[in-house]
């Protein structure tokens, strides 16, 4: 994360805080553990840095869904849910970005998304309970595996 030590003239050190790296929350489709969203503003808020709000959306095969629009329905419990984190954040001063990715892999476009954005931190938050044991143990385990930064998981 960017900090830099900039003397003016005159007067003595002050630090800087550069936009670096953004941090990363995402989840699946299922609102956020309330320790990821908490890990992640906190991140952002204390290292300076913006805060990518990630909803990565299984995208269902079927043509006659994308066509008609029904692959872009949202439950308003979960888009309150989705929202809150960026909210917090927006509020405390962090730039936010909220971004939607349809995929029929969604794993694997977590992964592309985090290989796009390059993130100092990526904070894998689903809340567990709501995804499955087993659908949330293998996304993590592969996040964990294969990304080339740092990878928070609530709980590991």
């Amino acid at each position: 994360m960017a900090t830099i030590l900039r003397r003016s003239p005159g007067r003595s050190w002050r630090l800087e805080r550069g936009a670096g790296r953004p941090i990363l929350l995402a989840t699946l489709d299922v609102p956020f553990d309330p320790d990821a969203a908490r890990i992640a503003v906190d991140a952002a808020v204390e290292s300076g840095c913006p805060l990518v709000v990630a909803n990565v959306v299984e995208l269902p095969p079927l043509a006659m869904s994308v066509r008609m629009g029904y692959d872009q329905l949202d439950l308003p419990a979960n888009e309150e849910a989705l929202r809150a984190p960026a909210d917090l954040a927006r509020s405390l001063g962090v730039a936010v970005e909220r971004v939607r990715v349809r995929s029929m892999r969604p794993v694997a476009a977590l992964l592309e998304l985090v290989a796009e954005r390059t993130p100092a931190l990526v904070v894998f938050g689903p809340d567990e309970s709501r995804l499955g044991s087993r659908r949330y143990r293998r996304a993590a385990r592969r996040l964990r595996d294969t990304a080339p930064c740092l990878v928070w998981i609530p709980g590991a």
